[in-house]
């Protein structure tokens, strides 16, 4: 019996890494080959999108796709991490901040910016984590990477709270939603909007709701992951390069490494070749005036 194949949408609950969500997958579904398009930190809750069997080939093209976050942001307050799990390092009150200030500093973040990773996060400095290093007590420099914030949009302003002991804290809560390209970490965006502001900012809740065309609201929980959940991989691909129809005598061609003659100009429809069964034959790529496939599925995926 061969491995089960497709794509999985999970949504994630606090507490847990992301790795612990493919160890249940991997468990649920009876295969050791379930992988992941991008992973969220413990705090983190939301939309992972993990690939079993043979369709963890279509992963890398999963990865670079935009999403969408709903996210908490505590203005007054920074940690070491960027985040709630992380030591507080400043408090200064957020009380002199106002609501144009918050609208210019958010302005400013977004569009195409210049932005500079967390320390914690998993990008590879000299091939060690970054977090890893901070960890070990090294210190850390990332460098600027360019990203693009296409909505930052304050949802609801909270001024003021208490701390465990009831004590008032003059901090500002902002719930926001962002979509965002690949890359782009919330926890910068709450860290540069509170430098912006002269008072500090963090990340208190964050919500993955969104990755490319695919919703939280059609993801299961980790509870709920079965064979039946997954998606095929003709329908992923087609939601995420478009569908080039192909011919029983053309998927057979493909699959044998042939070229698909003068056909070059079909890719306007999309990359994801589909054959006459509704199966994914594989991602099409320009050779010249021909189409060659860059990525076979295997017949029976």
């Amino acid at each position: 019996m061969s491995d089960p194949s497709g794509i999985l949408l999970v949504d994630k609950p606090g507490g847990i890494t992301s790795h612990d969500v493919v160890a249940r997958a991997r468990r649920a579904l009876g295969t050791r080959k379930v992988g992941h398009a991008g992973t969220l930190d413990p705090m983190a809750t939301g939309l992972l999108v993990l690939g079993a069997g043979a369709s963890t080939r279509l992963l890398t093209f999963l990865v670079g796709l935009d999403k969408t976050y709903e996210a908490t942001i505590r203005l007054g307050v920074s940690t070491g991490t960027d985040d709630a799990e992380g030591e507080v390092t400043e408090s200064v009150s957020a009380e002199r901040v106002t609501d144009a200030d918050i609208r210019a500093g958010i302005e400013a973040l977004t569009g195409t910016i210049d932005q500079v990773p967390s320390t914690v996060s998993a990008i590879k400095v000299d091939g060690r984590r970054a977090y890893d290093r901070v960890r070990a007590g090294e210190q850390v420099e990332l460098a600027a990477r360019t990203v693009t914030v296409s909505r930052f949009e304050v949802r609801n302003t909270r001024r003021g709270t208490t701390d465990a002991q009831g004590a008032p804290l003059p901090v500002i809560d902002l719930d926001v939603s962002v979509d965002c390209s690949s890359g782009t970490y919330i926890r910068a965006l709450a860290r540069d909007l509170g430098t912006a502001l002269g008072v500090g900012g963090h990340l208190t809740a964050l919500r993955r709701t969104r990755i490319g065309p695919f919703p939280v609201a059609d993801a299961a929980g980790i509870d709920a992951i079965t064979p039946e959940g997954l998606l095929s991989p003709s329908a992923v691909a087609t939601a995420v390069l478009g569908a080039v129809p192909v011919t029983a005598e053309e998927a057979r061609d493909l699959r044998h490494g042939k070229r698909l003659l003068g056909a070059a100009d079909r890719l306007a429809s999309g990359t994801a070749a589909i054959d006459p069964d509704g199966r994914l034959v594989g991602i099409l790529e320009r050779r010249g005036n021909d189409l060659k496939s860059a990525m076979n599925m295997a017949e029976d995926s």
